[in-house]
């Protein structure tokens, strides 16, 4: 099977059948009253892993991410790092470290003060303290700003600081909630590509929740989509994105557009599905589906062509339409194209060139195309 996507690193140890998780979360539901918050949920987390629980608010992420950190029991299921059944340990004996999404630090104390707290709670002694903090501030880059209180720092500087303070007591496991919410749009994309190299550098095994969705595509290995307390899929960004498992899956995770019918099969092993409005829509394989079955095909905007001439014959599937509505968001324009179905498209244009001979706009006549191939077909 060719891969989906770029892969940003070989590290794929789900892969391999022999490999044993380091952390194992099995069949853990959490109530809270009445209330579900986590819904017998199982999960693998392999060493050295960037692992990214991905959902919308009320889902579960954080408390599972709390039920980890020893913050929460779970009322049935256990979790297992490094083989070792964390049931009854109390937060401060586990090996694992939580970055909280307030950062959570002491506003009289200093950088250095804050980051050596820990550490000094451990009884440390003083020259090792000592020698750690000063290997944090180096490894978050601030060095010059130890002295200064939180008041008198950035938000991205506190965002280090909380970082290194996490970091210092060297965890085996580092949890982080949320933790670029508090950073602008700018600085936040930044500190994705941060926090990746430092977890690599590291070796350490980071586990974010996040209801970013680019956070979580740009720092993750695997990324595990929740809703309602309940695991929906577990995969690379790039396999959440062009293989989503369900529906869900391809609403949550950007943008998608939804063809529904009746899926057909010819003898010689084409597949198409047949809509309401009489029109076909020719796709890729669909092995696990049976003639008849009521399907979706899902396809991204930026895999629909957009033209203003009907296309030569030829071409597997092109429906007509209207501009409906236009998006000019810089690097790219979105097209939302009424079908003479009723139904509105997108399709997602990339503005490589700066000036267009014949630009589509509002009311204009369009024709969108794509390759049988370009989308998914879903059957949930």
């Amino acid at each position: 099977m060719k891969s989906l996507g770029s892969i940003r690193r070989s590290f794929a140890p789900w892969a391999d059948p022999d490999a044993v998780p380091y952390i194992r979360v099995e069949n853990i539901t959490k109530k809270f009253g009445d209330f579900v918050a986590v819904n017998d949920l199982s999960l693998d987390i392999y060493e050295r892993e960037f692992f990214a629980l991905l959902g919308a608010s009320g889902c579960g992420k954080t408390t599972l991410l709390r039920m980890l950190a020893g913050f929460e029991e779970p009322t049935s299921g256990r979790i297992l790092l490094d083989g070792q059944d964390l049931s009854g340990i109390p937060p401060y004996r586990r090996p694992v470290n939580m970055m909280f999404q307030s950062y959570a630090l002491f506003p009289h104390m200093t950088v250095e003060a804050n980051i050596a707290f820990g550490l000094k709670q451990d009884r440390m002694p003083r020259d090792q303290i000592a020698a750690r903090v000063g290997e944090m501030l180096k490894l978050v880059k601030l060095e010059q700003f130890a002295q200064r209180k939180p008041h008198q720092l950035s938000g991205g500087q506190r965002q280090r600081v909380a970082l290194a303070r996490s970091l210092a007591k060297r965890p085996k496991v580092l949890l982080l909630d949320e933790p670029l919410g508090a950073l602008d749009k700018k600085l936040r994309e930044e500190t994705q590509f941060e926090l990746t190299d430092l977890q690599q550098q590291l070796g350490l095994t980071f586990v974010v929740v996040t209801h970013d969705q680019e956070e979580a595509m740009t720092m993750a290995d695997r990324i595990a989509i929740l809703d309602k307390g309940e695991v929906m899929q577990v995969a690379t960004p790039a396999e959440v994105y062009e293989a989503p498992a369900s529906r869900f899956v391809a609403e949550f995770v950007g943008s998608i557009n939804m063809f529904e019918g009746s899926l057909q099969k010819d003898k010689a092993g084409n597949t198409r599905i047949a809509r309401s409005d009489g029109s076909m829509i020719y796709t890729g394989s669909a092995d696990d589906v049976r003639a008849g079955d009521n399907v979706w095909y899902a396809i991204r905007p930026e895999k629909i062509g957009i033209s203003s001439r009907q296309p030569e014959n030829g071409i597997a599937n092109a429906l007509a339409g209207e501009v409906y509505d236009i998006a000019y968001l810089g690097d790219m324009t979105i097209y939302h194209v009424k079908l003479d179905s009723g139904q509105v498209v997108k399709a997602a244009m990339l503005n490589s060139a700066r000036l267009f001979e014949d630009p589509l706009t509002w009311d204009d006549r369009a024709w969108i195309t794509f390759a049988p191939d370009a989308g998914v077909v879903l059957t949930r």
